[in-house]
């Protein structure tokens, strides 16, 4: 990110969602992004006052309006200020989901930073199927965060499947932590591996397969390094046998990963997956936070 480039951090102004603002200020001050918070009033909570009390419900949706204001002011100064980082402030009722994704399109943001947990409809927004309508209705990377930062980001894990969002996760990866050490993962089965130990060939043979998919992927995940412009030596490269997301959570507890960044799609089998289970999985499993990148 250069500093005309753009972060968006989505608050609900809960305790816990504080977490996401500060890492959205930590990152703004490392990479020079301007940043933005934003806090969107429910209208159907909005439109159920109304209902209830008519006219009157008029003092009632200021006062709300007013001290979420205040609130997201102070918010800002404390988070701010250490950092030296002066975010724009933005305060709208509306539809959650649609009013953030049109406010990042507004400002053409480059990220959008939430928590993983919060209270109210932004709490919604990482659990169940909102998750994937958030997933697929946007392609700017959605970063999840899990924890106060305690500084920048050390220890990326890029889960990998050589497809071209692979390439987009990587490059993201080396933008938003440009001092952290990467790591990259790719997890694999020899093609139609479980279909030839049910045809009953040979588990030598099936080896075989193994270790040439092994040696394929170790050479692609050279390649991709390169074609992401990052030297040689600036990621340590893992291809671990077996189920994606088993590999992902074990490979990020072993490395310290305080990051795991994945593409959006995947091809074959994989886009399946990464549309659906494995994203959701890793959201709600992992203990560090969860970048989900956008555009290939």
């Amino acid at each position: 990110m250069n500093p005309t480039e753009s972060i968006l951090a989505a608050t609900d102004l809960s305790a816990s969602s504080r977490d996401a603002v500060a890492r959205a200020f930590l990152l703004a001050a490392e990479t020079g992004a301007a940043l933005t918070l934003t806090h969107v009033l429910s209208q159907g909570a909005l439109d159920t006052l109304l209902k209830l009390f008519g006219a009157e419900s008029a003092p009632v949706e200021k006062l709300l309006m007013d001290e979420a204001r205040e609130a997201l002011a102070k918010l800002e100064a404390e988070l701010g200020e250490p950092h030296g980082v002066t975010a724009a402030l933005h305060l709208q009722a509306g539809v959650v989901l649609s009013t953030i994704l049109d406010q990042a399109d507004a400002m053409d943001a480059r990220l959008l930073v939430v928590g993983a947990h919060g209270e109210g409809a932004l709490h919604r927004l990482l659990l169940g199927s909102t998750a994937e309508r958030l997933l697929r209705r946007t392609l700017r990377p959605i970063l999840v965060v899990k924890k106060m930062p305690q500084a920048t980001y050390k220890c990326v894990l890029v889960p990998v499947d050589f497809s071209p969002w692979s390439l987009s996760a990587l490059k993201l990866a080396g933008v938003l932590a440009p001092q952290a050490e990467l790591v990259l993962l790719h997890a694999f089965e020899a093609p139609f591996e479980s279909r030839l130990q049910y045809a009953g060939v040979e588990a030598e043979t099936i080896s075989h397969y193994r270790t040439a998919a092994r040696q394929e992927a170790q050479l692609q995940l050279q390649a991709l390094v390169k074609s992401a412009g990052l030297p040689a030596e600036s990621a340590r490269m893992s291809v671990q046998h077996g189920d994606a997301a088993a590999a992902i959570l074990n490979q990020a507890q072993e490395q310290n990963c305080d990051l795991i960044v994945m593409g959006k799609h995947g091809q074959g089998v994989m886009e399946e997956l990464l549309l659906g289970s494995v994203t959701e999985y890793i959201l709600a499993q992992a203990g560090c936070d969860v970048l989900v990148a956008g555009k290939a």
